[in-house]
């Protein structure tokens, strides 16, 4: 089951005020001093540092919003608090009954909790969307040509783009998976690009997630949630929809499925309820009306894939798994995985079943990979990259190192191998012992950590505790590819909804918005 939660939502002074003044309020009380009464609370220190950021929103200064918000925001300043509250109360009640959960490690409440939900949408104007969407699909062609070849003739090696250790030593290679020839030479069936917006507002790509990309049914329940709680918004803008996702990634996987096949079977290969994601799993399964099934549930013979059933074996031609590499086949990788399927990897090398991803998809999105995915893009397609990455500093490289540990209150740390917005420092919120325990971490393994600029990731406002206030959010489009690239035109937008932080990671307390690309 799918179950959001939106946080306690509050009466500003006990004051009904129209949510555009509100926010205007919060960006004059820069450095107000917030009181510690509940009875009391004010649009307190929220956007001391907000001036320096792009609003997604709203002009530099606060006084008008963006030609493409102009209409929501008309319409957000003549509602009360009352009918904001009221229909947040709503999606709350909702999504509780839908059951969308998230597993957070680390929090003593338990491991899952429930998803906040915004409603107050990020809106992106057409053109902007085409230079998105433009520079995905540029970037995953590319991606999923380095793939191929690193396990093929490996051409970006010897040419010396990249360096042999980065690949050879890293622990998402798969050295099983060389030579093997895949459906269509399709890596990265699903992709999910996370991109920020920084500066001026000008999009980056912040990483690719290429394993198994999550996330994408927040997508979809978002935007019913947003048409059933807002009907006349959806009357008023020109929204692009994206519902079908679910029938263009079954189709994008009936594509792929192994040559001489014309009606494939496909399944969706889950760990089990209790994965953090599982809900996503049986979404999916049920928005494309194919079996959601586990690693007991699929036997392989004479090196094809079959799913038990009451009627008797049935042929698997498309796994669409959500396990990682490691634990899909015993015989294989893990002994001691409970969760794959002995002799999967013999059927997949014997062209028998497509999975997707592939395996050994994980090198590519490997952090250390990143800052090569620009040379990536020239190499393989002779084009010069749309979207930019961020500015990286390798620290397995000498003079790399000296500036990232010289600099460590002013970057961004990550493990190259790190996720979900773990192993990481944010020099600029650190105390200088958390600063001082990662340097040491840095320096007994350089290879294993970026560094980046901290980035001033745009805002958009946001119903938090305080009211309406500017929170840090990031992008994740979701990429298909097959026999051709094609994504909807949306994603998941997630919030960072503490005040000043720039986490946006569900796993980390983040939150969702729903995202609309208009079509004018």
């Amino acid at each position: 089951m799918l179950l959001f939660v939106v946080d306690a939502y509050f009466v500003f002074n006990a004051i009904v005020m129209p949510f555009k003044t509100t926010y205007d309020l919060a960006r004059a009380l820069l450095g107000h001093k917030q009181t510690n009464s509940s009875a009391n609370r004010t649009l307190t220190n929220e956007n001391q540092f907000m001036p320096n950021f792009f609003d997604e929103m709203y002009t530099g200064n606060g006084s008008a919003s963006r030609p493409h918000y102009n209409e929501f925001a008309a319409w957000l300043s003549a509602q009360s608090a009352e009918t904001i509250e009221r229909k947040r109360a709503e999606a709350d009640i909702i999504f509780r009954r839908v059951g969308i959960t998230f597993a957070v490690y680390g929090n003593d409440a338990g491991t899952e909790r429930l998803i906040p939900f915004d409603i107050i949408p990020r809106i992106i104007h057409a053109a902007e969307w085409a230079k998105l969407e433009a520079g995905l699909v540029q970037r995953v062609k590319a991606l999923n040509m380095f793939i191929h070849d690193i396990y093929h003739k490996q051409a970006i090696i010897k040419a010396r783009v990249i360096p042999a250790e980065q690949i050879y030593n890293n622990a998402q290679y798969r050295p099983e998976m060389q030579d093997i020839s895949v459906a269509s030479d399709i890596y990265a069936h699903i992709a999910g690009v996370d991109i920020v917006r920084a500066g001026e507002g000008e999009f980056y790509v912040l990483e690719d997630n290429l394993r198994v990309p999550s996330g994408v049914s927040y997508m979809l329940e978002d935007r019913k949630m947003m048409m059933r709680l807002f009907p006349e918004l959806f009357i008023r803008h020109k929204i692009a929809p994206v519902d079908h996702y679910p029938d263009m990634l079954l189709d994008n996987l009936r594509s792929v499925a192994p040559v001489g096949v014309t009606d494939p079977l496909v399944v969706v290969m889950t760990p089990g309820m209790y994965n953090s994601a599982y809900f996503e799993h049986a979404f999916l399964a049920q928005q494309m009306g194919v079996e959601l099934v586990e690693g007991k549930d699929l036997v392989v013979n004479e090196d094809a894939v079959y799913m038990r059933t009451t009627r008797g074996p049935k042929r698997v031609d498309v796994i669409y798994r959500r396990i990682d590499d490691d634990y899909l086949d015993p015989l294989a990788f893990r002994k001691d995985s409970s969760l794959g399927v002995p002799g999967l990897l013999s059927a997949y090398r014997a062209g028998n079943v497509t999975l997707a991803n592939a395996i050994g998809t994980g090198v590519a999105d490997d952090k250390s990979i990143y800052p090569f995915v620009p040379d990536m893009i020239k190499f393989y397609l002779s084009e010069e990259p749309i979207l930019n990455n961020v500015p990286t500093y390798q620290c397995r490289k000498k003079d790399d190192l000296a500036y990232t540990l010289a600099n460590l209150s002013k970057l961004v740390v990550k493990e190259v191998h790190g996720a979900g917005g773990y192993g990481m420092l944010i020099g600029p919120a650190s105390s200088e012992q958390e600063i001082e325990d990662f340097r040491l971490r840095i320096l007994a393994k350089p290879a294993g950590y970026i560094a980046q600029p901290t980035l001033a990731l745009s805002t958009c406002p946001t119903y938090v505790d305080a009211g309406i206030a500017p929170r840090h959010l990031d992008l994740r489009p979701f990429v298909l590819s097959g026999k051709t690239v094609s994504m909807v035109k949306g994603g998941l937008t997630r919030v960072a909804l503490q005040e000043g932080s720039l986490v946006v990671n569900s796993s980390q307390g983040g939150g969702t918005k729903d995202t609309w690309i208009l079509e004018k």
